[in-house]
Order: structure tokens, then C-alpha cells, then sequence
């Protein structure tokens, strides 16, 4: 035994920064140091040759059989930084408000530019939030299940935080389906308080293995006219799954939404609609909710998935020219001499393109797009290496040089107008009129080419585009009225080009279609009136059977009102000057000001907007076949692969909330 008369505790010198001895205190006697813990008076080396890893292995064991905070012993020494702001990791606690979590807390030890979020377990370690916020990490960042079987991971793990104890797959998928099923209560509350109509999407994906998924997503425009969107499910379809069976599908996860009654318009992907779909889904609609515009609203389709379907027929139409063409770059880039050799016969033609000469990427029509466009600026080149140099076997005729041409001009108008449509933040509805209407002017165009080749492509293309066109034009026309910078001139104007003669009669098609569904809301509101405790659009019939049995009275008392609501407040909007175009233009912020001028007319333009005309991503427009789900994802169970994705969909809408208020907080400071 040592005498304790004969140890001297020694003050901490300022080369002891480890957090460690916290919880020793170091004594000497005669020539030798100890560290004694403060908690069992253990005696360990206290050399400064020791090092420290062996206290914190004793602090694992003695604080853990007490219980005992560690948060302490697991947080570094604070580093003096000049200008620096540090942000700890956000809680998402059960209960907790985003205010709350979010507000900074300042410690008296602490620098001002040092921002530490109040954590709702109290600073005190625990398993099970640390266990919540890893399931919450691995759904927000899409990480695979099995890391935390990683070497890498529990290594990390242990260093950062000694008491947390490695959980099995199993826990993890159940805390992941726990957050899911907050996540999705959530969810089912403010879709179900919402006053105005969902939108539907509909878009199948795949996987490696050829599985086959549906992903289902709601779209709507909220109290403060933001436009949001919310995957709903993301269900795996059986091996045996036929098409028919897709509107059951639909059906069932509106019914598990409760949203059957709020249903506005449902637009799919050019993978997953046939009649059969729509017939069934207007079939189920009709006995809760009025069929709108003879139906138009539940089979629209995705604008980018068309213009998509678009540059896929003229590249396989040109499907052996590009291959040529491939032959022709891979040939000039085949060596330096071949190189040099074709940019002397570039300036010998007088061609001064700054722009290189590269091999397109077989999955991006974009790259085959800019492959095309690049060789067609050194034709001239091309013709003169097929002159000079016998080895070169992979040149065009000048009649493949002009389609070509010809069809590359084809490829930049739609790429141009798809750039448009992935750049806009706020894909509203009207955005899309216009760009399709110069589409179909240019088919228009094209069929007319004199060229058999080019003719059949274009009418190909046509026919393709008249399909969508029949069943989009009314919607996006209604939605281009609701932009006060074009009103009906814009459809007018259009018309006028693509109909010609008949542009009169269409025009009147798209006058009445919007009074008819302005028709609706009006009579739908006077029937709900002002009942706040109302929830949803107008749209939807009560349940009450007073209320049903009178219908009929309902519109007749509309029809032979002398206060004609609906038609002032659309006369107004229509009558009123064109809003200017020039500077930016928020047109939801637009109908967020003047929905007391417009009060029936603003609760449609909410359902139209929000409409989903496009349902593709900016960085998969151009890539052929359906998108593809991560690998690590198809190896799951149907339940936790839906929980994953959906729930990655649901957390990452709440974190871009989140992280903007966590800039202004470090900028404030």
C-alpha cells in the first residue's frame, strides 16, 4: 500500500488537455505519478509517457457500471478559431419543435461565434436517441443498411462515442420504420387539413434485376400558396403485376391516404398509363368526388417524359449515321499524328471551332446530343479527310450530312425547352403552354420537309405528340389564362398558328372548359359557404344525405342566383390590363395578394398550378428507361424499402426548411 501522507497532488499543468483528467486527479510520490479516479480511487499510471488510452479504457468501464454522464469525457477541447461559426448536430426529438431545436443556447465558458443547439435529452448519452439518429442519418443520406456492419463505421463509432453499443440490422430497420411512421402521421395531417385538391403522380421504376416499383406522389399548393410535393408510396409490384392492375394500385393508396375525395388530377409517366387505368380510376372517382372537364384531369402525362420519348425516336432513327459518327471521332482522336493532321485540315477549311471534338456516353442522349452538334461544325474537315486519307472508312454522304443537320436542329429545340423546365424552382403549371406550343408548330414544320427520311421522323414524332396533346392541351391552356402576364392571349396567339382556321372553335373549347370548371367551384363554395371546420375543396360531395338529396336544388339555386359570383370574378381577371413581363415574376405570390379580388377564382388557380405537368428530375430527364433504384435497395424487403424512400423524401423536404434557419442563425452572430 502506498502512504497517502507521502503523495502530492499536482495541479494540472496546461499540457494536460485531454479530457480525461477531468475525472483523475494526478498525485506523486517520490519519483513516480499516479492518476486516481475520482469515482473508485483506483490508482492507474499517471506518467506522461503513458499516454492516456489506458484512463479512458479504465472511465469506459467505471462510468459505465454507474451510469454515469460521459458526455463530457466525449467532448474535444475547444479550439479558438477567428470568424468561425460551429453548428452541432440538429435533434430531431419527439415533441420537439423546429423553434426549439433550432434556438442557440450559449454556455459562459463559450466564445460567441461557438453555437451549440439545445439537445432535449440534456447533454446525458443515450443509446436509444443515438440509435434514432443514426436510422435517421442512413434515411436521409440514402446510406445502405449494412454499414454499420462496416469495419470502417465501428471504428469511428467506438473513437467518437465508447458507450454506444453496436446494434444488430434488425434494430436499425425497426427504428427506421418507427421514423417512417411518425414521419408519415405527419404527413397524413397536413394533406388531410389541406382546404384545396391533391395532385397525383404516378412514375414506375426499376432495378438491376428487373424488379418493378410504382412511386406515387402528391402535389398541391399550401395555405401559403408554396408548392409542395410528398412521395405518398413506393410500392413493389409483383412479378405477375399487369398493367390493368395499376389503377387498383392507385386506388388503394389514395384510400390509405384518405384522399379519395380530394383528388384533382393524376399525371403518369409514359411507362404506366393504358385506358383500361384511367377507366377504373374515373370509374372509383365518380362515386366520391365530381368528374371535372369529362374526366381530362385524371390522364395527363408528363411533359419531359414526352420530349424524352421525342429524342429517343431520332436517335434511333439516326441510330446508324451516329454510329458512323462514333467511327468518325474515335478515328481523329485514335492517335496524336491523326490529330494534328485533322486540325490542319480544320484551318485549311477555314474552320475555326473552339469546341473539342469527344465521344458521346451511350445512357445520355444529352452527351450524343452535344457529340452531333460539335462534329457538324467540322464537316468540312471530315469531307477533306475522306479526300486525303484512305485509312479514314467512317465518313458520311452529304445526304447523311443533312439529316444530320437536320435532325440535330430537332434535338436543340427540345433540349432546350427540357433546360427550361429542370432549371425552373417553381415547375408551376403555366410554365408549360408556351414551350409545348412551339413544339408543335415545329412538327408542323418538319412534316412538311421535303425529304422522305426527315418527313417520316417528323411525323412519327407527331403522332406521338398528338397522343399527349388530346389529352394535356385544355390544362395547360386553363393554366396559361391563370397567368396574368398572358390571359387568353397567349391562347389566342398559339392557336392561331397551330389551328388556323379552326383556331376559333378550339379557342371556345378552352373558354369553356374553364367556366365549367370555374362553374363547379363557385357552386361547391356556395354550398360550403363559410363553414371553416370544412376540410378540403369544395369539390367533394358531403357525406350528409340531406345534402346529397338536395344536389339538384344546390345548382339550381346557383343557375338562377342574380349574384353571379363566378362569372364576375372571371370577367374581372379577363378584363383587367395584362400584368407586364419584363423583371421577375412569382406567380404565386401573385394569387397569394389578390385572392381577396379573386376568392373563387384563386381556389381554382391553386388546383391548376399545382398541377403536375412534369414528373421527371433535372439529372434523369435524358436518360433512357425507367429511373433505377440503388442496389443496396433492391436486396430489401417491400416494408422497409418503402419506408426507406419515402421517408428520405419526407426528411429532406424538413432539413431544406431546416438548414437555411441554422445559416441565418451563424450569420446573425
Amino acid at each position: 500500500m502506498m502512504d497517502e501522507s507521502n503523495e502530492i497532488i499536482l495541479q494540472k499543468s496546461k499540457r494536460l488537455t485531454s479530457v480525461v483528467w477531468n475525472y483523475f486527479e494526478r498525485v506523486r510520490k517520490a519519483d513516480v505519478c499516479y492518476a486516481v479516479c475520482i469515482q473508485c480511487n483506483k490508482k492507474l499510471s499517471g506518467s506522461s509517457n503513458s499516454g492516456t488510452t489506458h484512463l479512458r479504457n479504465h472511465l469506459m468501464r467505471c462510468l459505465k457500471r454507474t451510469n454515469h454522464d460521459m458526455s463530457q469525457l466525449l467532448t474535444p477541447k475547444r479550439r479558438k478559431k477567428e470568424n468561425a461559426v460551429t453548428v452541432a448536430t440538429i435533434n430531431f426529438d419527439e415533441g420537439q419543435t423546429k423553434d426549439e431545436y433550432l434556438r442557440p443556447k450559449f454556455d459562459q465558458e463559450q466564445r460567441r461565434d461557438e453555437v451549440v443547439l439545445s439537445r432535449g435529452s440534456g447533454g446525458r448519452f443515450s443509446q436509444e436517441r443515438s440509435q434514432i439518429d443514426l436510422a435517421r442519418m442512413i434515411i436521409l443520406h440514402d446510406y445502405p443498411l449494412a454499414m454499420i456492419d462496416h469495419v470502417g463505421f465501428k471504428v469511428f463509432a467506438r473513437n467518437l462515442q465508447p458507450l454506444f453499443e453496436a446494434v444488430p440490422n434488425s434494430s436499425i430497420e425497426d427504428s427506421c420504420m418507427d421514423i417512417y411512421i411518425r414521419e408519415k402521421q405527419r404527413v397524413q395531417h397536413v394533406l388531410n387539413n389541406l382546404y384545396g385538391k391533391i395532385n397525383l403522380s404516378v412514375e414506375m421504376w426499376s432495378s438491376r434485376d428487373n424488379s418493378n416499383y410504382v412511386c406515387l406522389a402528391s402535389h398541391y399548393i399550401d395555405e401559403e400558396w408554396r408548392l409542395q410535393r410528398n412521395v405518398l408510396n413506393f410500392i413493389t409490384l409483383d412479378p405477375s403485376h399487369t398493367e390493368d392492375m395499376l389503377s387498383e394500385v392507385i386506388i388503394r393508396c389514395l384510400l390509405e391516404w384518405r384522399l379519395d375525395t380530394k383528388l384533382f388530377a393524376v399525371t403518369f409517366d409514359s411507362f404506366s398509363v393504358n385506358d383500361e387505368i384511367v377507366l377504373r380510376i374515373k370509374d372509383h372517382m365518380s362515386q366520391s368526388s365530381q368528374i371535372l372537364i369529362n374526366g381530362q384531369l385524371y390522364e395527363l402525362k408528363s411533359a419531359v417524359h414526352l420530349l424524352n420519348s421525342l429524342v429517343q425516336d431520332c436517335l434511333e432513327a439516326m441510330r446508324d449515321v451516329i454510329q458512323r459518327i462514333r467511327g468518325s471521332v474515335r478515328y481523329v482522336k485514335s492517335s496524336q499524328s491523326t490529330q494534328v493532321r485533322f486540325n490542319e485540315i480544320a484551318q485549311l477549311a477555314g474552320i475555326n471551332s473552339q469546341k473539342i471534338l469527344v465521344l458521346d456516353s451511350l445512357v445520355s442522349s444529352n452527351s450524343t446530343y452535344v457529340m452531333l452538334e460539335t462534329v457538324l461544325e467540322y464537316r468540312g474537315a471530315f469531307c477533306h479527310l475522306r479526300d486525303h486519307d484512305h485509312a479514314f472508312d467512317s465518313s458520311l454522304t452529304d445526304e447523311e450530312w443533312e439529316w444530320t443537320r437536320s435532325v440535330t436542329g430537332y434535338l436543340k429545340l427540345v433540349f432546350d425547352i427540357a433546360s427550361d423546365f429542370s432549371g425552373n424552382k417553381c415547375p408551376t403549371a403555366n410554365v408549360y403552354f408556351a414551350e409545348m406550343c412551339d413544339i408543335h408548330i415545329q412538327l408542323i414544320e418538319w412534316c412538311k420537309n421535303q425529304d422522305n427520311f426527315l418527313s417520316s421522323l417528323a411525323a412519327k414524332m407527331k403522332s406521338k405528340f398528338d397522343e399527349y396533346w388530346n389529352k394535356c392541351s385544355i390544362v395547360l391552356a386553363i393554366a396559361a389564362i391563370l397567368d396574368p402576364r398572358f390571359k387568353l392571349k397567349l391562347v389566342e396567339y398559339y392557336y392561331s398558328k397551330i389551328y388556323g382556321s379552326t383556331a376559333l372553335d378550339r379557342i371556345k373549347e378552352v373558354s369553356n372548359g374553364v367556366k365549367e370548371l370555374l362553374d363547379a367551384y363557385s357552386m361547391c363554395t356556395a354550398i360550403v359557404g363559410e363553414d371553416s371546420s370544412y376540410s378540403g375543396s369544395g369539390l367533394a360531395r358531403g357525406s350528409m344525405d340531406t345534402r346529397d338529396r338536395l344536389k339538384g336544388f344546390d345548382k339550381y339555386l346557383h343557375e338562377t342566383s342574380q349574384n353571379q359570383n363566378t362569372t364576375s370574378d372571371l370577367d374581372k381577371y379577363l378584363s383587367e390590363p395584362i400584368f407586364p413581363r419584363s423583371g421577375e415574376f412569382n406567380i404565386l405570390n401573385y394569387w397569394k395578394v389578390h385572392t381577396p379580388r379573386y376568392p373563387i377564382l384563386s381556389l381554382m388557380a391553386r388546383d391548376i398550378l399545382g398541377t403536375p405537368m412534369s414528373i421527371l428530375t433535372p439529372d434523369s430527364t435524358f436518360n433512357s428507361g425507367r429511373p433505377m433504384i440503388a442496389d443496396s435497395q433492391s436486396s430489401l424487403s417491400p416494408d422497409i424499402r418503402q419506408a426507406l424512400f419515402c421517408a428520405h423524401d419526407w426528411l429532406s423536404a424538413e432539413t431544406e426548411e431546416i438548414l437555411p434557419l441554422s445559416r441565418q442563425y451563424a450569420q446573425a452572430l
